[in-house]
């Protein structure tokens, strides 16, 4: 029995970043051309909140597992 190893893999972290970019760019661009500028901003603060909170639980979790 042959015992292969898995190959690397590509690193798509940029690709996906930069398609997550467009994305949110093209749906700010619709929202704001229907509503206005202030739901886009109104929507760039939850979505930055958001983030933030995700963010703090990741840490919070990684903090805990490490026993800090």
């Amino acid at each position: 029995m042959e015992n292969r190893h898995p190959k690397r893999v590509e690193d798509y972290t940029t690709a996906n970043m930069v398609l997550i970019f467009v994305n949110l760019l093209w749906v700010f661009v619709a929202l704001w051309s229907f509503w206005g500028l202030g739901v886009v901003l109104i929507l760039a603060m939850l979505l930055n909140h958001l983030i933030t909170r995700i963010d703090i639980v990741r840490r919070r979790r990684d903090n805990r597992f490490r026993g800090i």
